[in-house]
């Protein structure tokens, strides 16, 4: 694995409300990720329930250099935490991933490995694909989300089989660039992020995931985020 060392790698965190999370992934990163040269960012959004202290705990632990603690004063929207955290990324490529857990860090090695032998522009974490699943949703979330994702194939064509997932690694640049073009704020940015890079003619690869439900906390997905979603996916089929 000495290979990797030559790169390093920005993994980007955004935040709210996951203290009781964010000390366990963080471990879990610097567990599976031993011979890799990589930092942390953090974007925490003014979380009320103390995750800022828990990430000032683990800079004591890690360093500072290794976990970046980069907050804001309120929620913002996750398109906007990933532009903020990008500014602070020194790394040559950027990982990005959710706190609670849903995203395990035992897959970053298939990550980097996937991107190394390809030179992929970005690699993407698939739940539909064989290896890969869900663990944790009741069945009516399954179909929701099958749902959401054949719905969006059908219309848009974006040559990947998993568009709403949000565990992946993208070359800086390429991340720079695709997330310039990109309006969405809320969930409907990890697909329209997928779908500008599709018809960008970037080179995307996949690797099985299986997705895990949060153990800790609550879920920030409601109503209102499937009607976004849908608007979203009417004006990329407008715009792309």
């Amino acid at each position: 694995m000495a290979e990797e060392k030559k790169y390093k790698y920005s993994i980007i965190i955004p935040t709210y409300n996951e203290r009781l999370n964010i000390a366990l992934i963080v471990y879990l990163i610097f567990k599976h990720l031993r011979d890799v040269d990589f930092e942390i960012i953090v974007v925490d959004d003014g979380s009320p329930d103390g995750t800022q202290e828990i990430v000032k705990q683990l800079q004591n632990l890690y360093g500072e250099d290794r976990v970046l603690l980069r907050a804001r004063a309120k929620k913002l929207g996750l398109g906007t935490a990933y532009i903020h955290g990008l500014k602070h990324a020194s790394g040559d490529f950027v990982v990005i991933m959710d706190a609670d857990l849903s995203h395990h860090p035992k897959y970053l090695p298939s990550f980097i490995k996937k991107q190394l032998e390809t030179n992929a522009s970005i690699v993407t974490g698939t739940r539909y694909v064989k290896g890969g699943g869900v663990h944790g949703w009741n069945l009516m979330r399954k179909l929701t989300s099958r749902g959401a994702n054949v719905l969006a194939q059908t219309l848009l064509w974006p040559g990947v089989s998993d568009l709403t997932g949000s565990f992946r690694l993208y070359k800086k640049s390429v991340l720079e660039d695709v997330i310039s073009s990109c309006v969405s704020k809320g969930y409907v940015f990890q697909m329209e992020m997928i779908v500008r890079a599709t018809r960008k003619g970037y080179h995307i690869e996949e690797v099985p995931i299986t997705f895990v439900d949060r153990v800790f906390g609550t879920s920030k997905l409601g109503g209102s985020e499937i009607v976004e979603y849908l608007k979203g996916l009417v004006y990329l089929l407008l715009t792309t």
